[in-house]
């Protein structure tokens, strides 16, 4: 088992580091975000721990980074910051599990062993496919019926999170908290903007059209 460990506080990261050791894992560390996300990037971890606060770059920003381009190591983030929409923004940048310090070593052990468990039965998900569309993650290239199509980076995240729940609606707020980061409604057409484009580029010239708008609700991509 080989683990990651980014932890700027210097006594936290030598106690885990020591422990997980003692536990049977090869451990890199990391002091600060921009050495960690290098470090992840070009690493094949099987779990990566992440303090959430860090120096040069968060926590949030490491996994944003890390997803977006394909990578799909299981992240186990830590904090300080334990309240309900702390733990959700963790986990909805990409983060698989969230333990709030101060916390028992034996618990963080059980969630690395549960994040493992789950990585071993899950296969990273590396192509998204609705009827003729295709999107690759890992390439970062849209297709539709063997076409290439031209994204925008925000266009392409948008049509992912779009692609990620096919055939269920994805809501306004949804898509202003995991494409634009806002956690706040900013009373502004920027979706309405997006979507139009994308629709332009996705559906434009094919059959049948994929992206819907759900009145009231959200947007969708669905087949006929």
């Amino acid at each position: 088992m080989r683990i990651l460990l980014v932890e700027d506080d210097r006594q936290m990261a030598d106690y885990l580091r020591k422990a997980l050791v003692e536990s049977g894992a090869t451990v890199d560390q990391a002091g600060d975000g921009r050495e960690g996300l290098l470090m992840a990037a070009s690493g094949d971890y099987d779990v990566l721990i992440l303090d959430r606060m860090l120096p040069g770059l968060d926590g949030l920003g490491i996994v944003r980074t890390l997803r977006a381009s394909g990578n799909r190591t299981p992240v186990l983030f830590l904090s300080a910051l334990g309240e309900v929409d702390d733990r959700v923004e963790g986990l909805r940048a990409g983060g698989d599990d969230y333990l709030t310090k101060p916390f028992a070593f034996s618990e963080l052990q059980a969630r690395v062993e549960a994040l493992l468990r789950r990585g071993v039965s899950e296969a990273p998900e590396t192509r998204l496919c609705v009827a003729d569309l295709e999107m690759d993650l890992l390439k970062r290239e849209v297709q539709r019926a063997g076409r290439p199509i031209q994204l925008q980076p925000r266009e392409f995240r948008l049509l992912e999170c779009l692609m990620q729940q096919a055939g269920r609606v994805v809501t306004r707020t949804m898509l202003l908290e995991q494409v634009w980061d806002y956690h706040f409604d900013p009373q502004t057409n920027v979706i309405d903007v997006h979507i139009s484009r994308l629709r332009g580029k996705i559906d434009k010239g094919f059959e049948p059209p994929l992206l819907h708008t759900v009145r009231g609700a959200g947007y969708m991509i669905r087949a006929e």
